[in-house]
């Protein structure tokens, strides 16, 4: 099964200055959400298989987004994250199963690599309700400078038999990170961990 698409809306968050001191290069978050019809809206569905699908596609699709909205190529990202809202007449297990099984991989094609397990958020709401994205360094979960996340909002989406589905890469970890722990430099990316 294909995603049926509504809309979808990239953008990318620069932070050039953050408590009055300068952050050089700015720190850059791309954000990709897709609205997407939920096939099993409604309805109480065993097999989910069809959403998973979905998943895989849009690991793909929103990642690719996220990369090109950046104008880097896939090695130079950071961090990454994903989130899903869905509306009132679904479950969280339809986020559950766009997101976990099957989006990680051509996620992590799309940022070249991708070691670490890819943070997540599920959550029911309607239009324009807050979802935020959780973000870690793709490589390295213990790279504290890449804990982050970004908030997404659509003011039409989620309708009740609809789905928001967001991904986020970044180039770069928080502005002015200085709470320890390993560099990002220093990353090996083979455990997942350092």
């Amino acid at each position: 099964m294909s995603a049926k698409i509504r809309k979808i809306i990239t953008s990318v968050e620069q932070t050039h200055k953050e408590i009055g001191r300068e952050v050089s290069p700015p720190t850059r978050k791309a954000v990709a959400v897709a609205v997407i019809e939920n096939p099993f809206a409604g309805k109480y569905v065993e097999d989910l298989d069809p959403l998973m699908e979905i998943g895989a596609e849009l690991g793909g699709l929103l990642g690719d987004a996220c990369v090109a909205a950046l104008g880097i190529e896939p090695a130079e990202a950071e961090s990454y994250g994903k989130a899903a809202m869905v509306g009132e007449n679904g479950e969280l297990e339809h986020a559950a199963a766009i997101l976990h099984p099957r989006l990680g991989a051509p996620l992590r094609k799309a940022v070249e690599k991708g070691a670490a397990l890819v943070p997540s958020s599920k959550k029911m709401g309607g239009p324009g309700q807050a979802l935020d994205v959780p973000l870690g360094h793709k490589d390295a979960a213990y790279v504290r400078s890449h804990f982050d996340g970004i908030e997404v909002r659509v003011p039409d989406a989620p309708r009740p038999n609809e789905i928001m589905v967001a991904v986020s890469v970044t180039d770069s970890g928080r502005p002015h990170a200085r709470v320890g722990g390993l560099e990002a430099g220093d990353a090996v990316g083979e455990d997942g961990l350092r």
